[in-house]
């Protein structure tokens, strides 16, 4: 007999757990409907005041997990690694890490989304790349895979159907910051490709999604526990989010940024915090002879761009492009100055990412058009002396806007001292 909706909804709001059998009921009605939005709602609010035990976040993101398909990479191609960011302004980090560490002999597959909110989606930056085609489906995958030992698109509608649905109503039901409802959304899609092994990049920090290191912390291990026991290696690095990562941030600029940390001109923060995941990932999939020092060489020796442009090929991108990328800023360069000397002592990242969106560079709704060219440069790093005067940032703008210019500046506090922080801070798993 199925289970009512109401019971399931009577019991978690009067803060009971629910069986698995229960959380399956739920998933069940996302996915072919029979659960109304509204009853939906009242699941969500009840799971965001109330919690999730350990085990009720395991049921769930298997349940959403189960609602599609899977496509167990892994038995065709052994060995295959899967890294998550949480976001963050300038983190173009995946499209540095999958060429690295398939230069290496380690195959990466990753299924990316667009942006929302303060941060940037990789699908959106990768359309910088003419002609690329980032639809993957399991078949695709796979050929990719062990054509150059790497893969990097859009998920098929198949994957984690459950999710999406839930998502939505997320945002409009005010409990997106529910962790077991972040790891049960990230889990259900991220295992569906079935990785051996997968690393969370949990960014700490006022630019990260959960900018509290303890909230932060507690993702991470929730995303960790969780996916050991649903059978997957995986382990978290926390990483910092109280600056932009790399000196660009902006689609385009980003893009521009990664290529030339595949050719070993990138920037120190954007190249540690890249060989901090990849060597970690490496590690929890068995590639022993993965570490630092062949990730460096594969920088310096010009395998990882190699690889970079035989991907991007494969997957259409057009290859005279490619032998001379090209990357067209917006035109308007407004240099954002300091107003006094002293030392570069705070900024407001998450602020700078909303700004960019504010800008055109960015999307506040999914069905919103985004400028590839609005971009950020930052020239001062938090903890440089600076002198009164001194470009601290550029922010490239498609026209001239004085107010947009003066909320920019604004966002970069220098005062009588001020710390670079701890780029890797932690490890769980």
């Amino acid at each position: 007999m199925a289970i009512l909706p109401y019971r399931i909804l009577d019991r978690k709001r009067a803060g009971f757990s629910l069986t698995e059998e229960e959380i399956r009921a739920v998933v069940r009605g996302t996915t072919d409907g029979s659960w109304t939005e509204g009853q939906l709602c009242a699941f969500l609010m009840a799971a965001a005041i109330r919690g999730m035990s350990a085990e009720e976040t395991r049921a769930l993101t298997l349940a959403m997990l189960e609602s599609g398909v899977r496509w167990e990479l892994a038995r065709a191609v052994p060995g295959v690694v899967d890294k998550h960011s949480t976001g963050g302004v300038g983190d173009k980090v995946t499209l540095v890490l999958g060429p690295l560490l398939a230069s290496c002999g380690v195959p990466v597959a990753m299924l990316t989304g667009r942006g929302l909110g303060h941060t940037a989606g990789t699908m959106d930056k990768l359309e910088t790349l003419p002609g690329i085609d980032q639809q993957l489906d399991r078949g695709r995958s796979i050929d990719l895979l062990r054509r150059c030992g790497l893969a990097i698109g859009a998920a098929t509608a198949e994957i984690a159907p459950a999710d999406r649905r839930l998502y939505a109503l997320r945002d409009v039901t005010a409990t997106v910051e529910s962790l077991p409802l972040i790891t049960g959304s990230i889990l259900s899609k991220k295992l569906a490709t079935g990785a051996a092994a997968v690393v969370f990049d949990v960014k700490v920090g006022n630019g990260a999604f959960l900018p509290p290191r303890e909230a932060a912390r507690e993702l991470a291990r929730g995303l960790v526990e969780t996916a050991k026991a649903l059978g997957t290696a995986a382990s978290a690095l926390l990483t910092d989010m109280n600056q932009p990562l790399g000196r660009w941030s902006g689609h385009a600029a980003e893009v521009m940024e990664a290529i030339d940390c595949l050719e070993n001109r990138g920037p120190a923060d954007l190249l540690e915090v890249t060989l901090a995941l990849s060597e970690e990932v490496a590690r929890l999939a068995g590639h022993s002879g993965v570490g630092r020092p062949e990730l460096e060489r594969a920088l310096a020796d010009g395998r990882a761009r190699e690889r970079f442009d035989r991907w991007a090929a494969l997957q259409g991108t057009d290859p005279a492009w490619l032998q001379k990328p090209r990357f067209e800023l917006a035109p308007i360069v407004v240099p954002l100055l300091a107003a006094r000397t002293g030392v570069l002592a705070q900024v407001a990242t998450r602020q700078l990412g909303l700004l960019l969106v504010e800008a055109g560079g960015g999307r506040a709704r999914p069905d919103m058009d985004i400028d590839l060219g609005v971009s950020l440069e930052i020239r001062s790093r938090l903890g440089d002396p600076v002198e009164a005067g001194q470009e601290l940032a550029r922010v490239y703008l498609r026209r001239p806007d004085d107010r947009l210019a003066g909320l920019f500046a604004a966002c970069f506090t220098v005062g009588d001292e001020g710390l670079a922080p701890v780029l890797v801070s932690e490890r769980i798993g």
